[in-house]
């Protein structure tokens, strides 16, 4: 147990944003598979992206306050001016997203889900580079 805990102080960062970025992903995948369920259809183009955007503006609403208090403690004043770089960071990334989800559906014609969650796995590492070297990197 012991051993554990030493590792886990140790990595504390990434483990953290590891756990967080699986639960985003959650969130994410939640707001999409809901939305292509319901309302939205994954194979009209549009309403593909639509459903793409939404599970991203939920994502990134999510991960912000838990990257800024959960994994990189953040202790910035201007949380305006720290979310705004947060949201540019992640528009690269949707627009990552985007392109996987266009190419791997509409061009290759595959699974709209499985090309989703490789994609996503894209994103949780681009968006912790991001984050770390960006968004929340700290002051020395």
């Amino acid at each position: 147990m012991e051993k554990i805990k030493e590792l886990y102080k140790k990595y504390k960062e990434i483990i953290n944003y590891l756990i967080f970025g699986v639960l985003t992903t959650v969130v994410s995948l939640l707001v999409y598979y809901i939305s292509v369920f319901t309302i939205l259809n994954p194979d009209n183009p549009i309403q593909l992206q639509i459903a793409n955007i939404l599970s991203w503006i939920a994502g990134v609403a999510f991960a912000y306050f838990t990257n800024r208090k959960f994994v990189f403690k953040s202790e910035e004043k201007n949380k305006l001016k720290e979310a705004g770089k947060f949201v540019s960071a992640r528009v690269i990334t949707l627009i990552m997203d985007m392109l996987i989800m266009y190419l791997g559906v509409t061009i290759l014609l595959l699974n709209d889900k499985i090309i989703k969650l490789i994609s996503q796995v894209i994103i949780i590492v681009s968006n912790y580079i991001f984050s770390k070297l960006f968004v929340f990197k700290k002051n020395k």
